[in-house]
């Protein structure tokens, strides 16, 4: 049987409801309201950055790059705009990634455990359970076959 609801906690849910969005309202006006802060560079700044003869630098180790090279032949760090857009290039900025943790770059804590296991099991997900599908359907197949090769009687036994 469906229990009927307590009129109070529908009114109490309702007003919690309209308090949320209440909140949200003034979450979004308050963002849209915020001041523009102005620029922090200078003109001549700005300008030297757009030049044409301007080069890329390494975020690394700051070496000048080229715009053809996608990792600095400095350091190894990925450095092309595209690393994380591009699949085969996406693996550069995770060798980027694995390279510091294991140099010690990089502050190793559960959270970045965890990171790393989700981003192996996601590059291998989907081939790791067409793997056990294809596994648990053959240990089946194999013990179907035993099953049946042991309840038949061979002439000869």
């Amino acid at each position: 049987m469906i229990a009927t609801s307590d009129p109070d906690m529908t009114v109490a849910r309702i007003a919690i409801g309209g308090l949320v969005l209440a909140g949200l309202w003034r979450l979004i006006v308050w963002i849209r309201d915020a001041p523009i802060r102005p620029d922090p560079w200078e003109a001549e700044y700005e300008q030297k950055i757009n030049a044409d003869d301007t080069l890329e630098v390494c975020r690394h180790c700051s070496t000048p790059q080229l715009s053809t090279t996608l990792s600095c032949p400095h350091c190894g760090c990925a450095i092309d705009s595209y690393n994380n857009w591009v699949p085969y290039v996406y693996s550069f900025s995770d060798r980027d990634v694995f390279r510091k943790t294991k140099s010690g770059q990089l502050c190793v804590k559960w959270l970045i455990v965890i990171g790393y296991l989700l981003l192996f099991f996601s590059r291998i997900g989907m081939l790791t359970g067409l793997f056990f599908c294809i596994f648990f359907n053959q240990r089946r197949i194999q013990r179907e076959r035993l099953n049946t090769s042991n309840s038949v009687a061979t002439p000869f036994s």
